[in-house]
């Protein structure tokens, strides 16, 4: 009788530890963090980098002890794009126990935000939508860059300070304004309503937007389109493959328009594959190029050809310090929720995300804070343009600094 009691409180309590996968009193050895990439899909060629990246800064973080000596288990999948898949992806790595999921797309992680809201998940996107930034609405949702409305804001502020005044009809006429993006994808069109409203405030004429695949490899008709409204400045907010051939072909059209582009559109295979279209093309960079000198740098450099020796070095991108970005605040957030005992989802946000204030990863991003009440991790964005063989800073644009009132009580949530 003894033993057939004792069996009966043993099982289930080795079933517990088995599904849970981690503990703060030491129980198991893991803590399990989940990854949904695009290595495949209509992004891929961005997310490859980023997928590689991720990888290895999860390995150099367990290289470092883990979280207060805990290893982690990163599990991470391809999901193509797709957001039925990425919703059972996301299903699958609950059920394996991932306590945060590493996630890539606007679609897919708009998409699954209530259901991370209602499992209590924390989910540190490579989309940096700014629909997911006010906790009322998605309590769940981080990433550690400024968000795409406020890249879009912060380059249109940065050209109509820099280059307009340079313009030939400087002070003559309003500056005139387009965008050309996928129409479709949550992704290029996130920022779009922030971009308008921020050129409206600046006093531009706006023209129609073009509709540009994530696939596109002649946009010519759009070009022409564009050359009727003679815009100085385009918004493009693809990424990087197609981006390159719409400038290209601007370029050969003779369109005669500067480009300012969001974050995924603007990396270092933008001149390798645009050419000489690609002199002056300005971007939002949250972050340092790949090898650029900046704190912490060293230790991404030494991870990719520690763990990844096949991949050549001159072809790793910004992509790559993205990902450890949003490695690294996980990382800390982890380190602090454990130190107070409690690696539960609502945890993990309050004790770990929720404690940040100008927390600083280096990489050239900007000092990271999380609210209870506010998920934008920074009030601006660095701008660089591509100039005489190498990107450039343009301008930081602050834009808590400058329209203080706008950034407190109106722009949060989109």
């Amino acid at each position: 009788m003894k033993r057939i009691t004792f069996a009966k409180w043993l099982i289930p309590a080795l079933a517990l530890v088995f599904l849970v996968g981690f503990s703060t009193t030491g129980l198991a050895k893991v803590i399990k963090v989940g990854g949904i990439m695009d290595t495949t899909g209509a992004t891929s060629d961005v997310g490859k980098d980023y997928a590689i990246g991720m990888d290895e800064a999860f390995k150099y973080i367990n290289s470092q002890g883990g979280v207060n000596g805990t290893k982690i288990k990163y599990t991470w999948f391809d999901y193509g794009y797709r957001i039925p898949e990425a919703i059972t992806k996301y299903k699958l790595l609950k059920r394996l126990g991932s306590i945060a999921i590493m996630g890539w797309g606007t679609g897919d992680t708009e998409a699954l935000s209530p259901t991370i809201n209602k499992d209590k998940i924390p989910y540190v996107s490579a989309s940096y939508s700014a629909h997911l930034t006010d906790p009322k609405k998605t309590a769940y949702n981080l990433f550690f860059s400024s968000d795409y409305s406020t890249n879009a804001r912060a380059c249109i502020t940065a050209w109509f300070d820099k280059k307009w005044p340079k313009h030939p009809d400087y002070g003559k006429r309003k500056p005139r304004f387009a965008c050309a993006y996928m129409f479709a994808s949550p992704y290029c069109s996130a920022p779009i309503k922030a971009i308008k409203d921020h050129a409206r405030l600046l006093g531009f004429e706006i023209g129609p937007d073009q509709d540009v695949s994530l696939f596109a490899l002649d946009t010519k008709s759009q070009i022409m389109a564009l050359k009727k409204f003679k815009p100085d400045l385009v918004w493009h907010g693809n990424t990087t493959m197609s981006v390159s051939a719409t400038i290209r072909d601007a370029y050969a059209l003779g369109l005669g328009a500067d480009w300012i582009i969001n974050n995924w559109g603007f990396d270092e295979n933008l001149p390798r594959l645009a050419g000489e279209a690609a002199e002056g093309v300005m971007g939002a960079t949250p972050c340092a190029f790949y090898g650029q000198n900046y704190k912490f740098m060293d230790v991404v450099l030494a991870s990719a050809k520690k763990y990844n020796p096949g991949v050549p070095q001159a072809k790793r991108l910004i992509r790559t310090i993205q990902a450890w970005g949003d490695a690294l605040i996980l990382w800390e957030a982890l380190k602090r929720a454990d130190k107070a005992g409690d690696l539960s989802g609502p945890g993990i946000m309050k004790k770990g995300f929720e404690t940040f204030r100008k927390f600083d990863i280096g990489l050239g991003a900007s000092p990271i804070t999380f609210t209870a009440t506010d998920h934008r991790p920074t009030t601006g964005c660095l701008v660089q343009e591509w100039k005489n063989g190498k990107f450039q800073e343009v301008e930081r644009v602050d834009l808590k600094a400058r329209w203080p009132e706008k950034w407190e009580k109106e722009w949060l949530g989109w």
